[in-house]
């Protein structure tokens, strides 16, 4: 059954105001996406036109490792404006749930959505990782690019994401740790009932970081005219606060899968 749409704790409720307000500075204005352009060179999908590290190998990464059959369901969590999950469902022939647990970003997925695919392939709801009211073993695949790791409840979120996952379905999600380091998070994995599949490691993504900070760093008038004072500051922050720890981070996309049920 699925669960009842959940309701915000006062620091979710704080966070869906941050990334309302993120949303509906940048949506009239493209120097956002000018600038990841930009720092990603010819590996930036255009059509997707992402704000995270949604590169064309992360791309090739998720449609290689989530082996996702026509007709089949992808979950795209923390969907943002849906570029990354509407672009692999209009790929693999598959039907989207987009969850966020921003509704401006929610408006703004599904005014993209007859881009990519029919209205009735593709659905976005406000919810969070860690309750997504999404019934029992919906989703054949799952990604979560760039923000597994700001989870509430990192254990409670993979409980949910086993939840959700058919059986023998994969999950690919993004992390950034710190270099030879091992994710602080495998029991609780195992735990989950989920298994790694695969861990690919993003060498470049550091990198690109690092161009896109200082990007916006050297573009701060042209940002605060665009998007205000208050999300200069943020990005601002942000870069300065995460580009002195760039030479020290490993990137990874994680392949996880719930296991097949077992026949009697």
């Amino acid at each position: 059954m699925p669960a009842p749409p959940p309701t915000l704790s006062p620091g979710e409720a704080a966070l869906q105001r941050g990334y309302n307000a993120l949303h509906s500075a940048r949506t009239g204005t493209d120097l956002v996406a000018r600038l990841y352009a930009l720092a990603m060179g010819d590996a930036y999908p255009a059509e997707i036109a992402p704000t995270s590290s949604c590169d064309w190998p992360l791309v090739a990464t998720m449609v290689n490792r989530l082996r996702l059959q026509p007709g089949q369901h992808l979950v795209d969590l923390a969907c943002g404006t849906g570029g990354a999950g509407l672009w692999l469902a209009r790929a693999m022939t598959a039907r989207l749930t987009g969850i966020d647990i921003s509704d401006t970003a929610i408006t703004l997925a599904t005014a993209r959505r007859e881009a990519f695919v029919a209205p009735d392939r593709a659905r976005f709801t406000v919810a969070t990782l860690e309750a997504t009211g999404l019934p029992d073993a919906h989703a054949h695949a799952v990604i979560c690019i760039d923000a597994f790791s700001r989870a509430t409840d990192r254990s409670g979120a993979l409980a949910e994401l086993h939840r959700v996952l058919h059986p023998g379905g994969r999950a690919v999600l993004t992390r950034a740790l710190r270099r030879e380091a091992e994710p602080d998070w495998t029991d609780q994995v195992q735990r989950a009932g989920l298994v790694v599949d695969h861990i690919e490691e993003r060498r470049h993504e550091p990198r690109m970081w690092a161009r896109l900070y200082r990007l916006w760093q050297d573009h701060e008038d042209e940002i605060r005219r665009a998007l205000g004072d208050a999300q200069a500051e943020n990005m601002l922050a942000e870069a300065a606060r995460t580009l002195p720890t760039l030479d020290g981070r490993r990137a990874v996309a994680i392949t996880l899968r719930r296991p097949p049920t077992r026949s009697r």
